[in-house]
């Protein structure tokens, strides 16, 4: 399948960023999202020094907390065709949120069971997206979304929590075994070790059908993700995730994904059910 950008999924994401300033755009006078980040690097004008050294814990570890957003942005180009909203709106929405396999020659490697669903659901994205519907995303595509999430790291364990429906995820960097027969869970069960400054985190244990992005593209309920999390600096989070799913794809697959600190604000409750009107219109 051609790896484009489908009228039908910018139609969608209008939609999706309308109500995602909606949600933003509530009275803020009682909420920290002006409150200066305590502790962290700043240049002389006060803006945070994202290129200064990483943060480290007691064992020497990078240290990955913090508030995270995609630096993968899709560009506000009218000549690019990218321009979803005239470029009047300009939310961080990761390209691999369009269309996770965009970056891979050939895109990703179907089954043709998995091709006709995804040609399918890039037609009918608008109706059939559980995104839309206010079902919680996978973290691989929570990577993707214009949604902070906050990265709390201690030692043994990384949280990982989404401001998008209080979703919530956790790496046990304990490097435990993974559960033998897992519940199925949208997130999956994580475990991860240490390669020098390179959290490796193997993931298993997906509910069926997963959707990844506004495509269609999914994960099944036989995947295995290897995420390689490392923090080069202060301001960036390096994030290359191979997905392994016989079920759906005749290889695996790799993308490499990227996230920048946002200091000076907080999380914001963002309950998509709450007043949630936009569904109605999507037929």
């Amino acid at each position: 399948m051609e790896n484009r950008i489908d009228a039908s999924i910018r139609a969608a994401l209008v939609a999706l960023t309308i109500a995602s300033v909606g949600v933003a755009s509530t009275p803020l006078a009682a909420q920290w999202l002006k409150y200066p980040t305590a502790g962290i690097p700043r240049l002389p004008d006060g803006k945070p020094d994202l290129t200064a050294p990483a943060p480290r814990m007691a064992d020497g570890k990078p240290d990955f907390s913090g508030l995270w957003l995609t630096d993968d942005a899709m560009p506000c180009a009218r000549s690019a065709g990218a321009d979803f909203l005239d470029c009047g709106v300009e939310l961080p929405f990761s390209r691999y949120g369009f269309n996770i396999g965009m970056s891979i020659p050939g895109g990703l490697p179907y089954r043709p069971s998995t091709a006709a669903i995804v040609k399918k659901r890039t037609a009918d994205q608008a109706k059939d997206d559980p995104h839309a519907r206010c079902l919680p995303d996978t973290f691989i595509r929570s990577y993707g979304l214009p949604h902070l999430q906050k990265f709390v790291h201690v030692p043994g364990l990384l949280v990982m929590l989404d401001e998008d429906n209080a979703n919530y995820r956790q790496v046990f960097t304990d490097a435990r075994p993974l559960p033998d027969d897992p519940t199925p869970a949208w997130n999956g069960y994580s475990s991860a070790r240490w390669e020098t400054d390179t959290l490796v985190v193997d993931s298993i244990g997906f509910r069926d059908d997963l959707w990844l992005d506004m495509a269609g593209n999914f994960l099944t309920s036989a995947a295995k993700v290897r995420e390689r999390i490392r923090r080069p600096d202060f301001g960036h989070l390096q994030i290359e995730i191979t997905v392994d799913d016989a079920k759906a794809y005749t290889k695996p697959w790799t993308v490499a994904l990227k996230q920048r600190f946002v200091a000076d604000t907080e999380l914001v409750d963002e309950i998509c059910l709450e007043n949630e009107k936009s569904s109605q219109r999507m037929h």
